[in-house]
């Protein structure tokens, strides 16, 4: 299973930005699909995740009603829109799918950098 991510890069605060996250290979069945981020001299958090099963996403506190998770179940594909970013949601993006049904497998892409200038 491969991740290619994209769509990070430098942006001013308050400005947009938006990650995509397409899974190839032997995918078989996503159940879910997200992105996490670590930012330098911090622990990886999870910043929002969607279902593929079902109707279900979940956010980080810090980002909800500015994050927008969203999936293109045809494509394997997860988006990120980031709206009115902040200068503490510098960091390096990652992409991260869960496959299978009772056991669940993790593969990770290589992330992607997001920067907010101030």
């Amino acid at each position: 299973v491969q991740l290619q991510a994209s769509g990070g890069g430098l942006v001013q605060a308050g400005g947009t930005l938006t990650l995509s996250c397409a899974a190839s290979g032997s995918i078989g069945s996503i159940n879910v699909m997200g992105w996490y981020r670590q930012a330098p001299g911090k622990q990886r958090e999870l910043v929002a995740a969607i279902s593929f099963v079902r109707d279900e996403t979940n956010y980080a506190d810090s980002v909800k009603g500015r994050f927008t998770i969203s999936r293109d179940n045809a494509n394997n594909t997860v988006y990120l829109q980031m709206n009115s970013l902040k200068p503490e949601d510098t960091a390096v993006y990652y992409c991260v799918v869960y496959i299978g049904g009772i056991t669940l497998k993790n593969y990770w892409g290589q992330g992607t950098l997001v920067t907010v200038s101030s």
